[in-house]
């Protein structure tokens, strides 16, 4: 039922009254008084509905920071009337993998009325990492989200952020020995076994190039160790070759170049990282290895890696959702702080996606925030 029903019912009361009675000056008068305060009510109303959902006059401007009296989300989660402010800590702040976080984190805080800020490290230097955590804490933030990299280094920087009651919750990358009180992100070890068995599918026996950006990394290892771990217990033919490539996407381009060039006789190459995966994809097309049998691929969506992989440079990519990987991080730590702790903070596995050359398809046919590949809201055709 609509909060505007009581309003309407009243004006066709009075309409089917007034029907009854002799048209007068006075009747006339007496009708218009009553509409325009009952119409006035229920513009009211509206008004009122308006602003408890977050709407604003034309004449107004939503950003990332909301002014702290007029934060809609407190009309509907309560708690404080502050405007939140929150750290993402990032290992590789320019890949474009990231793109579609910041655009998710954006998002978050343009429907809650807080703010973010984009820290960390541009090439996986962890003590960068930590630093641009411990002056988070320092600066007073509301909430933290880190890509927990490193298996300790955080430890000692998140115990702190708690003690100090700033909440921290992981994305992208987990520690289980460090204390954030939630991760957001995917099943690393399983999604690389699942990687594992679809090379074993792909290649009978031979040479398999494993390409991995920051071999140690805890966002990438564990996939890459997930994927060891199935070819291993297959026992088949498959001869897995690790190849570190760097964090930087010139420098992974240039490596797995140079390791094709190399290994003729490699028969399938695969990635755990968004940058090598793109990397296969471009040197697969320019030495036309698909010509040769060889098969390829990785993890993550960049526009490169979906045009080549619904061009069949590839085989395979596999999703994450990196969107949700920013967004649900504000969600959590704003709940978490409006509620006083009481609720909020969830593990969530955002997901484990193969696509292949026919699957990739929407995600060329569209452009989107959810993918980085527009900076519009919603979706629309490419």
């Amino acid at each position: 039922m609509s909060e505007l029903d009581p309003v309407h019912e009243a004006v066709e009361r009075l309409d089917w009254e007034e029907a009854r009675e002799e048209e007068t000056p006075h009747s006339r008068l007496r009708a218009f008084s009553r509409r325009t305060a009952l119409t006035g009510g229920a513009a009211g109303l509206v008004a009122a509905m308006l602003q408890a959902c977050g709407g604003n006059s034309s004449n107004s401007k939503t950003t990332t920071t909301a002014a702290a009296a007029g934060t809609p989300a407190t009309g509907v989660f309560g708690g404080s009337s502050k405007a939140l402010k929150f750290a993402f800590v990032n290992h590789v702040t320019t890949n474009p993998f990231f793109v579609p976080t910041k655009y998710g984190a954006e998002d978050a805080c343009k429907l809650l009325g807080c703010s973010y800020q984009w820290t960390g490290s541009e090439n996986s230097n962890v003590n960068e990492m930590v630093n641009a955590t411990n002056s988070a804490i320092t600066g007073g933030v509301d909430g933290i989200a880190v890509a927990l990299v490193d298996e300790k280094a955080f430890n000692a920087p998140v115990d702190a952020a708690l003690k100090a009651k700033i909440p921290v919750v992981a994305y992208n990358a987990d520690s289980k020995s460090n204390a954030r009180l939630a991760y957001i992100g995917q099943d690393l070890f399983v999604s690389g076994q699942e990687m594992g068995k679809r090379i074993i599918s792909l290649v009978k026996s031979g040479d398999v190039a494993l390409f991995i950006a920051t071999p140690g990394s805890a966002n990438i290892q564990p996939r890459i160790d997930g994927a060891l771990d199935s070819i291993k217990k297959s026992g088949g033919g498959l001869k897995p070759h690790t190849v570190a490539t760097g964090a930087a996407v010139p420098a992974e381009l240039s490596t797995i170049d140079s390791y094709v060039t190399g290994h003729p006789n490699t028969k399938g190459l695969f990635a755990v990282d968004a940058g090598s995966t793109q990397s296969i994809a471009q040197v697969m097309q320019k030495h036309n290895l698909r010509s040769k049998g060889i098969k390829g691929g990785g993890y993550d969506l960049t526009p490169v890696t979906q045009k080549l992989l619904a061009a069949d440079e590839i085989d395979f990519t596999i999703d994450q959702q990196p969107y949700l990987q920013g967004f649900l991080p504000v969600l959590q730590l704003f709940m978490y702080k409006q509620s006083g702790s009481l609720t909020g903070v969830a593990d969530v596995n955002t997901g484990l996606k193969f696509l292949d050359k026919t699957t990739v398809a929407p995600y060329n046919t569209t452009k989107s925030r959810y993918e980085g590949s527009s900076t519009s809201p919603g979706v629309a055709k490419a």
